[in-house]
């Protein structure tokens, strides 16, 4: 099938952000895609003035495209943090405060995805109360995303860029999913298969897409070497995606891939122009 048959949209934290955030979405449409995704937009606040939110929901609504994944608040995202939901003290009370506050969001756009961050081991803190935590933290955004129709996503990232955090591998980030449905009995807690941070921890793609594609929410991906377009490394990003296909995923296909030097809307050459728009 190729990439054809794909349901696509594209990242706007990391394509586009040569624009400012609300002339993003209209830009993304201009390029041929209609439906977006993003981290959540304003690093040093997880609770935004309403006005904020109410621009970003214009823009998107504005634009003609659909909002089909958020993350909640992650801190410092780019930049040196990963999440704050296991992180005792302050950052955790964000994470709690912004929880409804994203969720909100989601629901005024249709968005049936959250993404939650787990967030980096801290020096001196035991792992186990981080853990604990985060299971706390995770139950409230579940109960918040099933409040609103929606999933939680659970992701895994790669070691060699982000070294302190725990959730390296596709066993570990399921492991939570489980606990977290266990804890809430809802349900609604997927796996974020990136396949691009996969590939970054040397995982077996075509077993971990045999082996967790039932419990995956949705996919993001990106090429390795560089974390560019399709085509500008060497996976064969397109062989995987029609794995995931036939073995049952029918989801989104998250772009979360570095234009490089070249303006995003020029980033989107191995993609047919016709492929880009999903009714």
């Amino acid at each position: 099938m190729g990439f054809t048959e794909q349901r696509f949209n594209v990242n706007l934290s990391i394509l586009f952000t040569e624009l400012p955030l609300l002339e993003r979405p209209a830009a993304a449409r201009a390029a041929g895609f209609t439906a977006v995704e993003l981290w959540w937009p304003w690093l040093d606040s997880p609770t935004p003035e309403q006005s904020e939110l109410d621009s970003l929901r214009a823009a998107i609504e504005d634009a003609g495209v659909r909002l089909t994944g958020l993350n909640f608040y992650a801190g410092q995202l780019p930049g040196p943090d990963r999440g704050a939901l296991s992180l005792p003290g302050a950052e955790s009370e964000q994470f709690r405060a912004n929880i409804e506050v994203a969720a909100g969001l989601a629901e005024s756009l249709g968005c049936g995805a959250l993404n939650a961050l787990y967030g980096n081991r801290i020096e001196g803190v035991d792992p186990a109360e981080q853990d604990a935590l985060a299971l706390e933290n995770l139950v409230l955004a579940a109960r918040a995303a099933d409040r609103i129709g929606a999933i939680l996503l659970v992701e895994a990232l790669n070691r060699p860029e982000s070294p302190r955090y725990p959730l390296v591998s596709a066993p570990a980030a399921v492991e939570v999913v489980d606990r977290v449905n266990a804890a809430t009995g809802l349900d609604n807690a997927r796996f974020l298969m990136d396949l691009y941070h996969l590939s970054m921890n040397g995982e077996d793609l075509p077993s971990v897409i045999d082996e967790f594609a039932a419990k995956t929410g949705h996919v993001q991906i990106a090429d390795n070497p560089g974390r560019g377009a399709p085509g500008t490394g060497t996976l064969p990003l397109a062989d995987h995606l029609d794995r995931l296909c036939k073995a049952g995923y029918a989801g989104w296909v998250g772009l979360e891939y570095k234009p490089g030097d070249r303006p995003s809307a020029e980033a989107f050459d191995w993609l047919p122009y016709e492929a880009r728009r999903t009714p």
